[in-house]
């Protein structure tokens, strides 16, 4: 299994995808969210979306290998789905926050943890403003949250800096591929 975690904005959506491409037997583990779906967002697919209810409801029943609060919104990894996929072999994908690399370090510590991280914050910042998807108020709030997740890097088996996109994936597909060897 293979945590790929860093701030929001640095590209892990890019690199993950990039490494699916490359690596064709991996899969992609879909987190179950409390927030709506954005346009074109699918349920099963971008996402298991649910209410807030439901989500509590599979917390206490403890269904989440991992799960974090972010943004008023809740995150997590269904157990059921997860488990299914490793006893059938199959090596999967994370994408998740820093919290939930270390709730999954805690119970899976053979997992493969990768930090993302960007060249600077201003490189950063730049991102979060170019993708065009938060207002400023979120652009920095998102900024004080990943200023605080790059104290987390030491943490972290794998640092992949995303300064060139290509270069960034050339690294993330080589720690990837010499853990399925």
């Amino acid at each position: 299994m293979f945590v790929i975690t860093g701030p929001s904005g640095v590209g892990k959506g890019t690199l993950i995808r990039g490494l699916m491409e490359r690596i064709p037997a991996l899969e992609l583990s879909i987190s179950a969210t409390t927030r709506a779906p954005r346009p074109g967002e699918r349920d099963g697919v971008d996402y298991y979306f649910m209410s807030s209810a439901e989500f509590e409801r599979r917390l206490a029943a403890d269904g989440f290998v991992e799960y974090a609060a972010y943004a008023g919104r809740r995150y997590g990894t269904p157990q059921d789905e997860l488990q299914r996929r490793l006893q059938a072999g199959v090596p999967v994908v994370l994408e998740i926050e820093v919290q939930g690399a270390r709730q999954v370090r805690a119970s899976m510590p053979d997992s493969v943890q990768v930090f993302i991280a960007p060249p600077s914050l201003e490189a950063l910042r730049a991102r979060l403003i170019g993708r065009g998807t938060d207002d400023g108020e979120e652009v920095e709030r998102r900024l004080a949250v990943a200023e605080e997740e790059l104290g987390a890097r030491s943490e972290f088996s794998y640092v992949v800096v995303n300064d060139r996109l290509e270069d960034a994936l050339e690294e993330l597909v080589g720690i990837v591929s010499s853990r399925l060897d």
